[in-house]
Protein backbone atom coordinates (compact mmCIF):
# COMPACT_ATOMS: atom_id res chain seq x y z
CA UNK A 1 0.00 0.00 0.00
CA UNK A 2 1.33 3.31 -1.11
CA UNK A 3 1.55 5.98 1.78
CA UNK A 4 0.48 9.72 1.11
CA UNK A 5 0.77 13.02 2.79
CA UNK A 6 -1.67 16.03 2.17
CA UNK A 7 -0.61 19.52 1.08
CA UNK A 8 -2.58 22.81 1.62
CA UNK A 9 -1.82 24.68 -1.59
CA UNK A 10 -2.31 28.40 -1.55
CA UNK A 11 -4.60 29.93 -4.69
CA UNK A 12 -6.39 33.00 -5.54
CA UNK A 13 -9.99 33.31 -7.01
CA UNK A 14 -10.52 32.87 -11.16
CA UNK A 15 -13.55 35.56 -12.23
CA UNK A 16 -16.54 33.97 -13.81
CA UNK A 17 -16.54 30.84 -12.50
CA UNK A 18 -20.10 30.12 -11.93
CA UNK A 19 -21.65 26.92 -12.92
CA UNK A 20 -24.85 26.83 -15.34
CA UNK A 21 -27.68 23.93 -15.65
CA UNK A 22 -24.86 21.72 -17.27
CA UNK A 23 -22.12 22.77 -15.12
CA UNK A 24 -18.92 24.58 -16.12
CA UNK A 25 -18.00 24.96 -19.38
CA UNK A 26 -14.96 26.82 -20.83
CA UNK A 27 -12.21 26.41 -23.39
CA UNK A 28 -8.96 24.00 -22.71
CA UNK A 29 -6.81 26.96 -21.92
CA UNK A 30 -9.16 28.19 -19.35
CA UNK A 31 -8.77 24.85 -17.77
CA UNK A 32 -5.27 24.41 -17.97
CA UNK A 33 -4.32 27.54 -15.81
CA UNK A 34 -2.87 26.63 -13.03
CA UNK A 35 -4.81 25.93 -10.21
CA UNK A 36 -8.47 26.74 -12.62
CA UNK A 37 -9.63 22.99 -12.12
CA UNK A 38 -8.02 22.58 -8.18
CA UNK A 39 -10.01 26.04 -7.36
CA UNK A 40 -13.52 24.58 -8.40
CA UNK A 41 -13.32 21.17 -7.44
CA UNK A 42 -11.87 22.48 -3.96
CA UNK A 43 -14.88 24.80 -4.13
CA UNK A 44 -17.33 21.85 -4.80
CA UNK A 45 -15.98 20.10 -1.71
CA UNK A 46 -16.39 22.86 0.79
CA UNK A 47 -20.02 23.12 -0.67
CA UNK A 48 -20.78 19.75 0.11
CA UNK A 49 -21.78 18.56 3.86
CA UNK A 50 -19.23 16.52 5.24
CA UNK A 51 -21.22 13.16 5.05
CA UNK A 52 -20.87 13.86 1.30
CA UNK A 53 -17.39 14.32 1.27
CA UNK A 54 -15.46 12.26 4.38
CA UNK A 55 -15.73 8.83 3.90
CA UNK A 56 -17.87 8.83 0.78
CA UNK A 57 -17.16 6.95 -2.21
CA UNK A 58 -16.99 9.26 -5.44
CA UNK A 59 -17.51 8.38 -8.94
CA UNK A 60 -15.14 10.40 -11.57
CA UNK A 61 -15.27 9.81 -15.31
CA UNK A 62 -16.77 11.71 -18.29
CA UNK A 63 -16.71 11.73 -22.30
CA UNK A 64 -12.88 11.57 -22.90
CA UNK A 65 -12.61 14.73 -24.54
CA UNK A 66 -9.06 16.14 -24.79
CA UNK A 67 -7.63 16.75 -20.97
CA UNK A 68 -10.23 14.25 -19.41
CA UNK A 69 -7.26 12.34 -18.47
CA UNK A 70 -5.21 14.59 -16.41
CA UNK A 71 -8.12 16.22 -14.95
CA UNK A 72 -9.10 12.67 -13.40
CA UNK A 73 -6.07 12.43 -11.87
CA UNK A 74 -5.83 15.94 -10.26
CA UNK A 75 -9.58 14.89 -9.04
CA UNK A 76 -8.33 11.56 -7.12
CA UNK A 77 -5.48 13.45 -5.41
CA UNK A 78 -7.84 16.00 -4.35
CA UNK A 79 -10.68 13.61 -3.19
CA UNK A 80 -7.76 11.71 -1.03
CA UNK A 81 -6.57 14.81 0.26
CA UNK A 82 -10.57 15.99 1.40
CA UNK A 83 -10.98 12.32 2.80
CA UNK A 84 -13.12 11.10 0.03
CA UNK A 85 -12.88 7.31 1.43
CA UNK A 86 -12.99 5.69 -2.43
CA UNK A 87 -13.41 6.74 -6.18
CA UNK A 88 -14.67 5.02 -9.19
CA UNK A 89 -13.57 5.26 -12.28
CA UNK A 90 -15.11 3.93 -15.78
CA UNK A 91 -12.11 1.90 -17.01
CA UNK A 92 -9.96 5.19 -19.54
CA UNK A 93 -11.66 7.26 -17.51
CA UNK A 94 -15.13 7.09 -19.67
CA UNK A 95 -18.62 6.77 -18.42
CA UNK A 96 -21.63 8.51 -20.33
CA UNK A 97 -23.87 11.24 -18.55
CA UNK A 98 -26.13 8.53 -18.33
CA UNK A 99 -24.31 5.82 -17.13
CA UNK A 100 -22.77 7.72 -14.15
CA UNK A 101 -25.94 8.67 -13.48
CA UNK A 102 -26.90 4.66 -13.40
CA UNK A 103 -23.86 3.79 -11.09
CA UNK A 104 -24.82 6.56 -8.75
CA UNK A 105 -28.13 5.31 -8.24
CA UNK A 106 -27.76 0.97 -9.54
CA UNK A 107 -23.83 0.04 -8.79
CA UNK A 108 -22.73 -1.41 -5.28
CA UNK A 109 -18.80 -1.79 -5.12
CA UNK A 110 -16.85 -4.97 -4.02
CA UNK A 111 -16.96 -4.19 -0.54
CA UNK A 112 -20.74 -3.04 -0.05
CA UNK A 113 -20.34 0.62 -1.10
CA UNK A 114 -22.62 2.83 -2.76
CA UNK A 115 -21.67 6.54 -4.42
CA UNK A 116 -23.10 9.61 -3.07
CA UNK A 117 -21.81 11.81 -6.30
CA UNK A 118 -20.05 12.20 -9.49
CA UNK A 119 -17.62 14.58 -10.92
CA UNK A 120 -18.31 14.20 -14.50
CA UNK A 121 -15.86 15.85 -17.30
CA UNK A 122 -17.85 16.83 -20.48
CA UNK A 123 -19.24 19.96 -21.97
CA UNK A 124 -21.74 17.96 -24.07
CA UNK A 125 -22.50 18.48 -27.33
CA UNK A 126 -19.45 21.12 -27.71
CA UNK A 127 -16.51 20.02 -30.12
CA UNK A 128 -13.39 19.16 -28.02
CA UNK A 129 -9.45 19.41 -28.39
CA UNK A 130 -6.58 21.61 -27.55
CA UNK A 131 -8.23 24.37 -28.77
CA UNK A 132 -12.02 23.74 -28.00
CA UNK A 133 -14.50 23.31 -24.93
CA UNK A 134 -14.25 21.05 -21.50
CA UNK A 135 -16.49 21.05 -18.72
CA UNK A 136 -17.25 19.66 -15.29
CA UNK A 137 -20.24 19.01 -13.21
CA UNK A 138 -21.23 17.72 -9.91
CA UNK A 139 -24.06 15.21 -9.63
CA UNK A 140 -25.92 14.23 -6.61
CA UNK A 141 -26.90 11.17 -4.54
CA UNK A 142 -29.52 10.77 -6.52
CA UNK A 143 -27.80 10.52 -9.91
CA UNK A 144 -28.83 13.97 -11.43
CA UNK A 145 -27.12 17.55 -11.61
CA UNK A 146 -26.33 19.54 -8.48
CA UNK A 147 -29.67 21.73 -7.31
CA UNK A 148 -29.40 25.62 -7.62
CA UNK A 149 -28.35 25.79 -3.88
CA UNK A 150 -25.24 23.84 -4.42
CA UNK A 151 -24.06 25.43 -7.46
CA UNK A 152 -24.84 28.95 -5.95
CA UNK A 153 -22.41 27.82 -2.71
CA UNK A 154 -19.79 26.20 -5.42
CA UNK A 155 -20.08 29.72 -7.36
CA UNK A 156 -19.33 31.55 -3.64
CA UNK A 157 -17.04 29.69 -2.77
CA UNK A 158 -14.82 30.08 -5.81
CA UNK A 159 -15.12 33.90 -5.66
CA UNK A 160 -13.02 33.29 -1.82
CA UNK A 161 -11.04 30.48 -1.82
CA UNK A 162 -7.68 30.94 -0.34
CA UNK A 163 -6.26 27.06 -0.66
CA UNK A 164 -7.09 23.67 -1.53
CA UNK A 165 -5.89 20.25 -0.42
CA UNK A 166 -4.09 17.60 -2.53
CA UNK A 167 -2.40 14.23 -1.85
CA UNK A 168 0.77 13.41 -3.60
CA UNK A 169 -0.14 10.30 -5.04
CA UNK A 170 1.38 8.62 -7.96
CA UNK A 171 -1.09 8.92 -11.14
CA UNK A 172 -3.39 5.77 -11.00
CA UNK A 173 -3.56 3.35 -14.28
CA UNK A 174 -6.91 3.79 -15.09
CA UNK A 175 -6.91 1.79 -18.47
CA UNK A 176 -7.01 -1.28 -16.40
CA UNK A 177 -9.83 -2.68 -14.31
CA UNK A 178 -9.09 -3.37 -10.37
CA UNK A 179 -8.39 -1.49 -7.45
CA UNK A 180 -5.32 0.69 -5.80
CA UNK A 181 -4.71 1.00 -2.19
CA UNK A 182 -3.45 3.87 -1.11
CA UNK A 183 -3.11 4.91 2.95
CA UNK A 184 -3.36 8.56 3.94
CA UNK A 185 -3.57 10.53 7.64
CA UNK A 186 -7.22 9.68 7.65
CA UNK A 187 -6.77 6.05 6.85
CA UNK A 188 -6.68 3.49 3.85
CA UNK A 189 -7.84 5.54 0.13
CA UNK A 190 -8.81 3.37 -2.88
CA UNK A 191 -9.46 3.88 -6.42
CA UNK A 192 -11.26 1.66 -8.68
CA UNK A 193 -11.10 1.74 -12.33
CA UNK A 194 -14.47 -0.62 -13.73
CA UNK A 195 -15.94 -1.66 -16.68
CA UNK A 196 -17.65 1.49 -18.36
CA UNK A 197 -20.56 -0.26 -20.02
CA UNK A 198 -21.25 -3.69 -17.48
CA UNK A 199 -23.97 -1.46 -15.27
CA UNK A 200 -25.16 0.45 -17.57
CA UNK A 201 -26.17 -2.45 -20.08
CA UNK A 202 -27.34 -4.33 -16.65
CA UNK A 203 -29.89 -1.68 -16.45
CA UNK A 204 -31.33 -1.23 -20.08
CA UNK A 205 -31.66 -5.49 -19.91
CA UNK A 206 -33.95 -4.62 -17.08
CA UNK A 207 -35.98 -2.07 -18.82
CA UNK A 208 -36.10 -3.44 -22.82
CA UNK A 209 -37.44 -6.80 -23.72
CA UNK A 210 -33.85 -6.91 -25.38
CA UNK A 211 -35.33 -10.77 -27.16
CA UNK A 212 -37.82 -8.65 -29.12
CA UNK A 213 -35.15 -6.13 -30.20
CA UNK A 214 -32.89 -9.07 -31.56
CA UNK A 215 -35.51 -10.53 -33.61
CA UNK A 216 -36.47 -7.35 -35.32
CA UNK A 217 -32.78 -6.62 -35.95
CA UNK A 218 -31.89 -10.06 -37.05
CA UNK A 219 -34.53 -9.73 -39.62
CA UNK A 220 -33.37 -8.85 -43.40
CA UNK A 221 -35.54 -6.29 -44.26
CA UNK A 222 -34.83 -4.30 -41.13
CA UNK A 223 -32.03 -2.18 -41.30
CA UNK A 224 -30.23 -0.06 -39.02
CA UNK A 225 -27.39 2.61 -38.14
CA UNK A 226 -25.93 4.05 -35.28
CA UNK A 227 -24.01 6.98 -34.98
CA UNK A 228 -21.88 7.96 -32.01
CA UNK A 229 -19.66 11.20 -33.53
CA UNK A 230 -17.16 9.44 -31.84
CA UNK A 231 -18.07 10.53 -28.68
CA UNK A 232 -18.42 8.32 -25.33
CA UNK A 233 -21.70 6.89 -27.07
CA UNK A 234 -18.74 4.26 -28.68
CA UNK A 235 -17.98 3.06 -24.91
CA UNK A 236 -21.67 1.16 -25.17
CA UNK A 237 -22.59 1.02 -28.52
CA UNK A 238 -20.98 -2.48 -29.62
CA UNK A 239 -21.67 -4.07 -26.42
CA UNK A 240 -25.51 -3.34 -26.78
CA UNK A 241 -26.45 -3.35 -30.58
CA UNK A 242 -23.88 -5.84 -31.58
CA UNK A 243 -22.91 -8.27 -28.83
CA UNK A 244 -26.37 -8.07 -27.04
CA UNK A 245 -28.92 -7.23 -29.97
CA UNK A 246 -27.02 -8.86 -32.78
CA UNK A 247 -26.71 -5.74 -35.22
CA UNK A 248 -23.52 -6.41 -37.69
CA UNK A 249 -20.72 -4.20 -37.01
CA UNK A 250 -21.11 -2.73 -39.78
CA UNK A 251 -24.05 -0.75 -38.51
CA UNK A 252 -21.84 1.08 -36.19
CA UNK A 253 -20.51 4.61 -37.68
CA UNK A 254 -17.77 7.05 -36.12
CA UNK A 255 -17.93 4.53 -32.60
CA UNK A 256 -14.40 4.80 -30.96
CA UNK A 257 -14.50 7.34 -28.75
CA UNK A 258 -11.85 10.08 -29.53
CA UNK A 259 -10.38 13.53 -27.57
CA UNK A 260 -11.13 15.43 -30.61
CA UNK A 261 -14.85 13.63 -31.56
CA UNK A 262 -12.31 13.30 -34.78
CA UNK A 263 -12.41 16.53 -35.91
CA UNK A 264 -16.19 16.86 -35.77
CA UNK A 265 -19.14 18.60 -34.02
CA UNK A 266 -20.53 15.84 -31.63
CA UNK A 267 -24.20 17.33 -31.76
CA UNK A 268 -26.51 15.10 -32.83
CA UNK A 269 -28.82 17.14 -35.65
CA UNK A 270 -28.92 17.36 -39.36
CA UNK A 271 -26.35 19.75 -39.77
CA UNK A 272 -23.48 18.09 -37.82
CA UNK A 273 -24.31 13.96 -37.90
CA UNK A 274 -23.64 14.67 -41.76
CA UNK A 275 -22.05 10.70 -42.80
CA UNK A 276 -25.39 9.31 -40.94
CA UNK A 277 -27.70 12.19 -42.55
CA UNK A 278 -26.28 10.91 -46.09
CA UNK A 279 -26.28 7.80 -45.40
CA UNK A 280 -30.37 7.64 -44.25
CA UNK A 281 -31.12 9.67 -47.38
CA UNK A 282 -31.05 13.07 -46.11
CA UNK A 283 -28.58 14.90 -47.52
CA UNK A 284 -28.65 16.88 -50.88
CA UNK A 285 -26.33 15.09 -52.62
CA UNK A 286 -28.75 11.56 -53.61
CA UNK A 287 -27.27 8.38 -53.06
CA UNK A 288 -27.61 5.25 -55.19
CA UNK A 289 -27.39 2.88 -52.17
CA UNK A 290 -30.84 2.59 -49.98
CA UNK A 291 -30.77 3.99 -46.83
CA UNK A 292 -31.38 1.36 -44.07
CA UNK A 293 -34.57 1.72 -41.83
CA UNK A 294 -33.91 3.39 -38.92
CA UNK A 295 -30.62 5.45 -38.01
CA UNK A 296 -29.49 7.22 -34.60
CA UNK A 297 -26.78 9.44 -33.20
CA UNK A 298 -26.05 10.53 -30.22
CA UNK A 299 -23.55 13.66 -28.77
CA UNK A 300 -20.88 13.58 -27.15
CA UNK A 301 -21.80 12.64 -23.22
CA UNK A 302 -24.29 10.36 -24.63
CA UNK A 303 -27.39 12.15 -23.10
CA UNK A 304 -29.23 13.64 -26.08
CA UNK A 305 -30.01 11.42 -29.73
CA UNK A 306 -31.66 12.21 -33.01
CA UNK A 307 -34.42 9.76 -34.26
CA UNK A 308 -34.19 9.24 -38.00
CA UNK A 309 -36.60 6.46 -40.67
CA UNK A 310 -35.60 5.98 -44.00
CA UNK A 311 -35.37 9.78 -45.44
CA UNK A 312 -37.28 10.41 -42.75
CA UNK A 313 -36.80 13.03 -40.02
CA UNK A 314 -38.33 13.00 -35.99
CA UNK A 315 -38.17 15.89 -34.39
CA UNK A 316 -37.65 15.51 -30.81
CA UNK A 317 -41.32 16.88 -29.76
CA UNK A 318 -42.63 13.96 -32.14
CA UNK A 319 -40.19 11.76 -30.44
CA UNK A 320 -40.86 12.05 -26.92
CA UNK A 321 -44.67 12.22 -27.53
CA UNK A 322 -44.53 8.78 -29.26
CA UNK A 323 -42.48 7.11 -27.20
CA UNK A 324 -45.09 8.25 -23.99
CA UNK A 325 -48.18 7.61 -26.47
CA UNK A 326 -46.40 4.23 -26.94
CA UNK A 327 -44.47 2.69 -23.67
CA UNK A 328 -47.11 0.56 -22.21
CA UNK A 329 -47.73 -1.94 -25.01
CA UNK A 330 -43.89 -1.58 -26.35
CA UNK A 331 -41.73 -1.41 -23.37
CA UNK A 332 -41.53 -3.90 -20.06
CA UNK A 333 -40.56 -1.15 -17.32
CA UNK A 334 -43.49 0.86 -18.27
CA UNK A 335 -45.94 -2.64 -18.36
CA UNK A 336 -48.08 -1.17 -14.95
CA UNK A 337 -49.00 2.16 -17.20
CA UNK A 338 -46.94 5.65 -16.70
CA UNK A 339 -47.04 8.08 -13.66
CA UNK A 340 -47.00 11.13 -15.80
CA UNK A 341 -45.41 12.86 -17.87
CA UNK A 342 -43.10 16.26 -18.71
CA UNK A 343 -41.88 18.68 -21.16
CA UNK A 344 -40.23 21.56 -21.32
CA UNK A 345 -41.81 24.76 -21.91
CA UNK A 346 -40.43 25.25 -25.36
CA UNK A 347 -40.78 21.56 -26.55
CA UNK A 348 -43.62 21.53 -28.45
CA UNK A 349 -47.01 20.72 -27.28
CA UNK A 350 -47.64 17.50 -28.77
CA UNK A 351 -46.62 15.17 -25.38
CA UNK A 352 -49.32 17.56 -23.77
CA UNK A 353 -52.07 16.13 -26.37
CA UNK A 354 -51.21 12.36 -26.18
CA UNK A 355 -51.43 13.08 -22.09
CA UNK A 356 -54.89 14.30 -22.31
CA UNK A 357 -55.58 11.13 -24.87
CA UNK A 358 -54.40 8.71 -21.87
CA UNK A 359 -55.60 10.91 -18.90
CA UNK A 360 -52.00 10.96 -17.77
CA UNK A 361 -50.54 13.80 -14.55
CA UNK A 362 -48.55 16.47 -17.37
CA UNK A 363 -46.09 18.79 -16.03
CA UNK A 364 -44.68 21.91 -18.17
CA UNK A 365 -41.08 22.76 -16.63
CA UNK A 366 -38.27 25.14 -17.36
CA UNK A 367 -35.68 24.39 -19.84
CA UNK A 368 -33.14 22.95 -16.77
CA UNK A 369 -33.20 18.77 -16.42
CA UNK A 370 -33.13 18.89 -12.45
CA UNK A 371 -36.91 20.19 -12.89
CA UNK A 372 -37.74 16.96 -14.48
CA UNK A 373 -35.66 14.98 -10.97
CA UNK A 374 -38.03 16.70 -8.88
CA UNK A 375 -41.16 15.28 -10.12
CA UNK A 376 -39.44 11.85 -10.98
CA UNK A 377 -37.94 11.74 -7.20
CA UNK A 378 -41.50 12.67 -5.79
CA UNK A 379 -43.17 9.76 -8.08
CA UNK A 380 -45.31 12.16 -10.22
CA UNK A 381 -43.31 11.59 -13.62
CA UNK A 382 -42.39 8.32 -15.83
CA UNK A 383 -40.86 10.09 -19.43
CA UNK A 384 -39.96 13.80 -19.85
CA UNK A 385 -38.49 15.32 -23.03
CA UNK A 386 -37.05 18.73 -24.45
CA UNK A 387 -36.83 20.29 -27.76
CA UNK A 388 -33.29 20.31 -27.89
CA UNK A 389 -33.19 16.68 -28.94
CA UNK A 390 -32.75 15.62 -25.02
CA UNK A 391 -35.24 12.44 -23.95
CA UNK A 392 -35.43 10.36 -20.61
CA UNK A 393 -37.41 8.75 -17.99
CA UNK A 394 -36.90 7.92 -14.24
CA UNK A 395 -35.08 5.17 -14.70
CA UNK A 396 -32.19 7.52 -14.37
CA UNK A 397 -31.73 11.34 -13.21
CA UNK A 398 -30.53 12.21 -16.72
CA UNK A 399 -31.66 12.59 -20.33
CA UNK A 400 -30.61 9.50 -21.97
CA UNK A 401 -29.58 8.79 -25.52
CA UNK A 402 -29.69 5.26 -26.13
CA UNK A 403 -32.33 4.50 -23.51
CA UNK A 404 -34.43 6.65 -26.26
CA UNK A 405 -33.07 4.75 -29.21
CA UNK A 406 -33.67 1.65 -27.28
CA UNK A 407 -37.13 2.99 -26.63
CA UNK A 408 -37.85 3.49 -30.59
CA UNK A 409 -36.19 -0.08 -31.17
CA UNK A 410 -38.83 -1.59 -29.03
CA UNK A 411 -42.24 0.45 -30.57
CA UNK A 412 -41.00 -0.99 -34.02
CA UNK A 413 -40.33 -4.30 -32.84
CA UNK A 414 -44.18 -4.21 -31.16
CA UNK A 415 -45.29 -2.91 -34.47
CA UNK A 416 -43.74 -5.77 -36.47
CA UNK A 417 -44.01 -8.60 -34.37
CA UNK A 418 -46.42 -10.17 -36.81
CA UNK A 419 -44.39 -8.59 -39.67
CA UNK A 420 -40.86 -9.99 -38.91
CA UNK A 421 -41.24 -13.17 -41.79
CA UNK A 422 -43.24 -12.07 -43.83
CA UNK A 423 -45.44 -8.44 -44.85
CA UNK A 424 -44.67 -5.35 -45.25
CA UNK A 425 -42.58 -3.30 -42.45
CA UNK A 426 -44.50 -0.51 -40.54
CA UNK A 427 -41.75 2.25 -40.54
CA UNK A 428 -40.09 5.10 -38.69
CA UNK A 429 -41.60 7.03 -41.02
CA UNK A 430 -45.40 5.15 -40.82
CA UNK A 431 -45.46 5.35 -36.90
CA UNK A 432 -44.99 8.84 -36.81
CA UNK A 433 -47.62 9.48 -39.55
CA UNK A 434 -49.72 7.31 -38.14
CA UNK A 435 -49.63 9.44 -34.34
CA UNK A 436 -49.85 12.45 -36.32
CA UNK A 437 -53.88 10.82 -37.48
CA UNK A 438 -54.46 10.19 -34.28
CA UNK A 439 -53.04 13.06 -32.07
CA UNK A 440 -52.85 16.02 -35.02
CA UNK A 441 -49.40 17.32 -35.79
CA UNK A 442 -47.26 20.09 -34.63
CA UNK A 443 -45.21 21.73 -37.08
CA UNK A 444 -42.22 23.11 -35.16
CA UNK A 445 -39.56 25.06 -35.73
CA UNK A 446 -36.43 26.96 -33.80
CA UNK A 447 -35.08 30.10 -35.15
CA UNK A 448 -31.52 31.37 -33.27
CA UNK A 449 -30.54 34.56 -33.46
CA UNK A 450 -27.22 34.54 -31.92
CA UNK A 451 -24.59 37.00 -31.15
CA UNK A 452 -27.44 40.42 -31.13
CA UNK A 453 -26.97 43.27 -29.77
CA UNK A 454 -28.01 42.24 -25.84
CA UNK A 455 -29.30 45.98 -25.29
CA UNK A 456 -31.32 45.71 -28.65
CA UNK A 457 -32.31 41.68 -27.82
CA UNK A 458 -33.43 43.05 -24.36
CA UNK A 459 -35.84 45.71 -26.28
CA UNK A 460 -37.19 43.48 -28.51
CA UNK A 461 -38.13 41.23 -25.17
CA UNK A 462 -39.70 44.40 -23.38
CA UNK A 463 -41.22 45.09 -26.59
CA UNK A 464 -43.01 41.57 -26.48
CA UNK A 465 -43.88 41.95 -22.71
CA UNK A 466 -45.47 45.66 -23.27
CA UNK A 467 -47.88 44.21 -25.67
CA UNK A 468 -49.39 41.32 -23.53
CA UNK A 469 -51.75 43.16 -21.70
CA UNK A 470 -54.02 43.61 -24.40
CA UNK A 471 -54.69 41.28 -26.35
CA UNK A 472 -57.11 42.97 -28.55
CA UNK A 473 -54.51 45.22 -29.87
CA UNK A 474 -52.13 42.03 -30.44
CA UNK A 475 -54.85 40.53 -32.44
CA UNK A 476 -55.44 43.64 -34.73
CA UNK A 477 -51.30 43.17 -35.58
CA UNK A 478 -51.90 39.74 -36.08
CA UNK A 479 -54.71 39.93 -38.72
CA UNK A 480 -53.32 43.28 -40.18
CA UNK A 481 -49.96 40.64 -41.28
CA UNK A 482 -52.44 37.15 -41.97
CA UNK A 483 -55.90 36.56 -42.11
CA UNK A 484 -55.29 32.96 -42.09
CA UNK A 485 -53.81 32.96 -38.43
CA UNK A 486 -55.97 31.96 -35.57
CA UNK A 487 -56.97 34.42 -32.67
CA UNK A 488 -54.02 34.74 -29.39
CA UNK A 489 -55.78 34.14 -26.54
CA UNK A 490 -53.39 33.56 -23.90
CA UNK A 491 -50.06 35.94 -23.31
CA UNK A 492 -47.50 35.58 -20.64
CA UNK A 493 -44.00 35.08 -19.76
CA UNK A 494 -43.54 31.55 -18.61
CA UNK A 495 -43.69 31.53 -14.72
CA UNK A 496 -43.53 27.50 -12.78
CA UNK A 497 -43.99 26.80 -9.19
CA UNK A 498 -42.39 23.56 -8.61
CA UNK A 499 -45.00 21.23 -7.18
CA UNK A 500 -42.59 19.61 -5.28
CA UNK A 501 -40.61 21.99 -3.46
CA UNK A 502 -42.58 25.19 -4.07
CA UNK A 503 -39.89 27.07 -5.68
CA UNK A 504 -40.99 29.62 -8.01
CA UNK A 505 -38.95 29.88 -11.64
CA UNK A 506 -39.65 33.35 -13.19
CA UNK A 507 -38.64 35.28 -16.69
CA UNK A 508 -38.49 31.87 -18.13
CA UNK A 509 -39.87 32.60 -21.57
CA UNK A 510 -42.13 35.21 -23.09
CA UNK A 511 -45.49 32.89 -24.67
CA UNK A 512 -48.44 33.96 -26.78
CA UNK A 513 -51.04 31.15 -27.55
CA UNK A 514 -53.55 31.03 -30.19
CA UNK A 515 -56.66 29.22 -30.31
CA UNK A 516 -55.79 26.76 -32.04
CA UNK A 517 -53.33 25.09 -30.06
CA UNK A 518 -50.55 26.85 -32.03
CA UNK A 519 -47.27 28.84 -30.20
CA UNK A 520 -45.12 31.28 -30.18
CA UNK A 521 -42.11 31.51 -27.64
CA UNK A 522 -39.13 34.18 -27.13
CA UNK A 523 -36.59 32.99 -24.92
CA UNK A 524 -33.33 35.28 -24.50
CA UNK A 525 -30.08 33.31 -23.33
CA UNK A 526 -26.55 34.92 -22.78
CA UNK A 527 -26.67 38.72 -22.08
CA UNK A 528 -23.17 38.89 -21.69
CA UNK A 529 -20.86 41.57 -22.98
CA UNK A 530 -20.67 39.71 -26.54
CA UNK A 531 -24.16 40.01 -27.44
CA UNK A 532 -27.28 37.43 -26.67
CA UNK A 533 -28.99 34.89 -28.37
CA UNK A 534 -33.11 35.09 -28.70
CA UNK A 535 -34.31 32.14 -29.57
CA UNK A 536 -38.11 32.45 -31.06
CA UNK A 537 -39.68 28.98 -31.39
CA UNK A 538 -42.65 28.11 -34.01
CA UNK A 539 -45.53 26.02 -33.03
CA UNK A 540 -48.38 25.62 -35.36
CA UNK A 541 -50.95 23.24 -34.36
CA UNK A 542 -53.07 20.75 -37.17
CA UNK A 543 -55.96 18.74 -36.10
CA UNK A 544 -56.75 18.00 -39.47
CA UNK A 545 -55.74 14.56 -40.86
CA UNK A 546 -55.86 15.52 -44.67
CA UNK A 547 -53.38 18.70 -43.59
CA UNK A 548 -50.58 17.07 -41.71
CA UNK A 549 -48.42 15.50 -44.32
CA UNK A 550 -47.26 19.06 -45.55
CA UNK A 551 -43.61 20.40 -45.76
CA UNK A 552 -42.88 21.56 -41.87
CA UNK A 553 -41.68 25.28 -43.94
CA UNK A 554 -44.72 25.16 -45.49
CA UNK A 555 -47.19 24.04 -42.47
CA UNK A 556 -45.20 26.99 -40.61
CA UNK A 557 -44.99 30.07 -42.95
CA UNK A 558 -47.77 32.20 -41.87
CA UNK A 559 -47.14 31.93 -38.13
CA UNK A 560 -43.60 32.64 -39.40
CA UNK A 561 -44.27 36.12 -40.84
CA UNK A 562 -46.70 36.52 -37.75
CA UNK A 563 -43.41 36.22 -35.12
CA UNK A 564 -40.99 38.11 -37.50
CA UNK A 565 -43.46 40.95 -37.61
CA UNK A 566 -45.32 41.09 -34.47
CA UNK A 567 -41.66 40.91 -32.44
CA UNK A 568 -40.13 43.46 -34.95
CA UNK A 569 -37.06 41.17 -35.27
CA UNK A 570 -35.30 43.24 -38.03
CA UNK A 571 -36.00 46.25 -36.71
CA UNK A 572 -34.41 45.51 -33.15
CA UNK A 573 -31.73 43.62 -34.35
CA UNK A 574 -31.17 44.07 -37.94
CA UNK A 575 -31.16 40.98 -38.49
CA UNK A 576 -32.93 39.64 -41.83
CA UNK A 577 -32.54 35.92 -41.36
CA UNK A 578 -31.74 33.87 -37.78
CA UNK A 579 -27.88 32.43 -37.81
CA UNK A 580 -29.35 28.49 -37.35
CA UNK A 581 -32.97 27.56 -38.29
CA UNK A 582 -33.56 24.13 -36.52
Amino acid sequence: MVLFKVSRVETTPFDGQKPGTSGLRKKVKVFIQPNYLQNFVQSTFNALTAEKVRGATLVVSGDGRYYSKPAIQIIIKMAAANGVRRVWVGQNGLLSTPAVSAVIRERVGIDGSKATGAFILTASHNPGGPHEDFGIKYNMENGGPAPEGITDKIYENTKSIKEYLIADLPDVDISAIGVTNFGGPEGQFDVEVFDSASNFVKLMKSIFDFESIRKLLSCPKFTFCYDALHGVAGAYAKRIFVEELGAQESSLLNCVPKEDFGGGHPDPNLTYAKELVARMGLSKSSSQVEPPEFGAAADGDADRNMILGKRFFVTPSDSVAIIAANAVEAIPYFSAGLKGVARSMPTSAALDVVAKHLNLKFFEVPTGWKFFGNLMDAGLCSICGEESFGTGSDHIREKDGIWAVLAWLSILADKNKENLNGGKLVTVEDIVRNHWATYGRHYYTRYDYENVDASAAKELMAHLVKLQPSLGEVNEIVKGIRTDVSKVVHADEFEYKDPVDGSISRHQGIRYLFEDGSRLVFRLSGTGSEGATIRLYIEQYEKDSSKTGRDSQEGLAPLVEVALKLSKMQEFTGRSAPTVIT
